[in-house]
């Protein structure tokens, strides 16, 4: 088993079959949560793969986890990269800033890297943390409140379909079969493996209250849903409505999204309905006859980082501008730093000077198109050498829809 040693004398290895739980309750105890029970640890055993999960080992104890499932990420142009899900990371309180988390975030990443996966993402609970191991916001989304008793949607705004609480056996065999149609569709969206349905869906219908309302096409088939949890109201006054938390919300298209809003507001004795990570180009307020019924904020959603540069620069399209040589600089994979002459044709290295230089961090911000380089320069993130590059680096990484995942893990 190979393992690697730190100055710090903590070593970095995967666990073994039987260190799985031991690692799992690690990332519980650091979110202040109980360790599963065996019920409960019967079902989420199967959202772990021990050669994807390394520890932080002092000595024989473990002191910290951070596991991965296999994915992928549709990039812009339409192709589904080869990705890791990076999930349920946490060191022992007792080890902070000892190194452990610097030492798994870089086995880990070696590992992806070995695997042939281009990219990482994960959703960071602490985003002050990932930047400094080459993770920069991918995507944005926004977290979306509705007030249900005033959320009349407008006369004019078509039905597309029907909507039906699906029964609980039938849940995820559905949801699998119609996400593998939508992922194609747009930029940011990734891969939902067995893994993912494990930790998003089995853990919540075993150990919670979770509903889930599944769009139909006139022709029988299920084009979008939305799952959600019902939050019961804790006031005393008996005319307080409940709260609908929307866990995850998947539509073919605009018409879908438009039939589930129809429905999540429709639903008797609720208040408030919160949906977490939508699209930040969703247009909520304008399907209601009141748009003050609705209030957002913006949040950052997807973490992106690129294991192999040239892969992942190569596997999106760019807009029409003159080519740009960007140095990229990576600390932690150092394969990875270099000058690459980008353009519509496509990428390749190159040992022209560099117009423009970037940590992988930045790089990532840039990739998925979510920010332009002339705002990220503007703030110092960028280093400039030809102020001329800027336009073209922003038209080379516009995209015409803003990327967005919608995938919480």
């Amino acid at each position: 088993m190979t393992q690697t040693l730190l100055p710090t004398g903590l070593t970095f290895r995967a666990v073994t079959d039987d260190e799985l739980r031991g690692a799992n309750d690690i990332f519980r105890a650091a979110l202040h949560v109980r360790p599963a029970t065996d019920e409960f640890w019967a079902v989420l055993k199967d959202a772990y793969l021990a050669d994807r999960t390394f520890g932080a080992f002092d000595g024989d104890r473990q002191v910290g986890t951070a596991t991965s499932f296999p994915s992928s990420l549709t990039v812009p142009g339409g192709a589904m990269l080869p990705a890791a899900g990076v999930t349920y990371v946490g060191v022992r309180s007792d080890y902070r800033r000892r190194g452990a988390l610097t030492g798994m975030m870089r086995v880990q990443l070696e590992d992806c890297a070995a695997r042939g996966e281009v990219l990482a993402v994960l959703h960071a609970s602490e985003p002050v943390i990932y930047g400094r191991f080459g993770y920069g916001i991918g995507t944005l989304a926004r977290i979306v409140k509705v007030r249900s008793p005033q959320a009349d949607v407008r006369p004019e705004v078509a039905v597309t379909g029907t909507v039906r609480l699906l029964d609980k056996d039938e849940i995820v065999p559905r949801l699998q079969a119609a996400y593998a149609a939508i992922q194609p569709t747009r930029a940011g969206l990734m891969g939902r493996p067995a893994q993912y349905w494990v930790l998003a869906y089995d853990r919540r219908l075993t150990d919670g209250y979770l509903l889930v309302a599944a769009h139909f096409t006139p022709s029988g088939e299920v084009d979008g849903w939305v799952s959600y949890e019902p939050a019961q109201n804790t006031s005393d006054d008996p005319r307080a409505g409940d709260t609908l938390r929307v866990l995850d919300f998947q539509s073919a298209h605009q018409g879908v999204a438009n039939d589930l809003w129809r429905y999540l507001t429709g639903v008797d004795l609720v208040d408030e309905v919160i949906a977490y990570h939508r699209p930040a180009d969703e247009p909520v307020e304008e399907m209601l006859v009141n748009n003050y019924a609705v209030r957002s904020e913006r949040d950052d959603e997807l973490w992106v980082r690129l294991v192999d540069v040239p892969t992942a620069l190569a596997g999106r399209t760019y807009g029409a501008a003159e080519p740009v040589v960007i140095e990229v600089v990576d600390s932690l994979l150092p394969n990875n730093s270099g000058r690459y002459r980008i353009g519509p044709q496509g990428i390749e290295r190159t040992t022209e000077p560099a117009a423009l230089t970037v940590r992988a961090e930045v790089l990532a911000m840039l990739y998925l198109g979510t920010y332009r380089a002339s705002v990220l320069a503007s703030i110092g993130r960028v280093t400039v050498a030809d102020p001329a590059a800027l336009a073209a680096a922003d038209q080379l990484f516009a995209v015409d829809r803003p990327a967005w995942t919608g995938t919480m893990f």
